[in-house]
């Protein structure tokens, strides 16, 4: 069997099963089972694939009929201008995410040293992209999941930043060590009994996106342990849910934190509060 042959397999499927995105999923599993780039896979359509590389995509197809994430199966997602690896122990990294990154490098210079607390830190994504790009500050990154600190660390490795970061296994009530200049997290924001009807995965850890009953319930643990931990004019940036402006700036205002702005995202959406602690 050739290559085609092979993609059209998984195209058939993977159609068969409503997977929508059904040509694009079957060209990036087939590449990764080949160790190629997709593009190397589409110049070289012709060629033979081997028994074991075949049965390992089929392996792949199926997770995917599944509706496995495609991050999932093959442990990697990019985010901002990097790869990361991931896994079921991580949320997969959004795009909407990046804007965190974006702001953070806005604030801080290329020669700053600042000290920054990323909240829930997962996979890591978000504080290392930071620190790859700002290379004189130094980060500290706490989850109560031991396996996302363990991914977290592994791209830490990965990405060459390990010796500038810290991970420490908390929940953010009993975290109290050191003053920050800037702390940053993307906290779960979801109410709890909407997450079933909102298209969220089920392989993604609950963890990280129920958000209480409210959906804000972490994010005034964050907001009211960022106080803390906060030297006085120091940053706080959240990623909120689209409808949670209010209910979060009030909540802020309430803890004597000055409002700067709200960033939304490519989509029009509320989502990134970026806020200084005044006293």
């Amino acid at each position: 069997m050739n290559l085609i042959q092979t993609l059209k397999k998984g195209y058939q499927i993977l159609k068969q099963n409503n997977v929508d995105s059904y040509q694009l999923d079957a060209e990036i599993l087939l590449s990764n089972s080949l160790k190629i780039p997709k593009e190397e896979l589409i110049l070289n359509l012709s060629k033979k694939i081997n028994k074991l590389t075949y049965s390992k995509f089929i392996n792949y197809i199926k997770r995917r009929q599944n509706k496995e994430p495609i991050a999932y199966i093959i442990n990697k997602k990019e985010f901002w201008r990097n790869e990361f690896f991931v896994n079921k122990n991580v949320l997969i990294p959004r795009p909407e995410t990046e804007h965190i990154v974006e702001e953070c490098l806005k604030l801080i210079g290329k020669n700053h040293k600042k000290r920054i607390l990323e909240i829930g830190i997962g996979s890591g994504s978000l504080i290392l992209s930071i620190l790859k790009e700002r290379k004189f500050c130094f980060g500290v990154g706490i989850d109560k999941s031991k396996n996302a600190i363990k991914v977290a660390k592994y791209n830490a490795n990965l990405h060459q930043v390990i010796n500038r970061i810290n991970f420490i296994k908390s929940d953010v009530d009993n975290f109290k060590s050191g003053k920050y200049d800037l702390i940053i997290s993307n906290p779960p924001y979801i109410d709890k009994h909407k997450l079933k009807y909102l298209g969220v995965s089920a392989y993604e850890p609950d963890l990280a996106l129920n958000g209480g009953i409210d959906g804000i319930e972490i994010i005034k643990k964050v907001i009211l342990n960022s106080s803390k931990l906060l030297k006085i004019n120091g940053k706080l940036i959240l990623e909120i849910g689209y409808d949670q402006k209010y209910k979060v700036t009030n909540f802020l205002k309430k803890n004597k934190y000055f409002i700067n702005y709200v960033k939304k995202d490519l989509s029009k959406l509320d989502r990134c509060i970026l806020s200084t602690k005044l006293i």
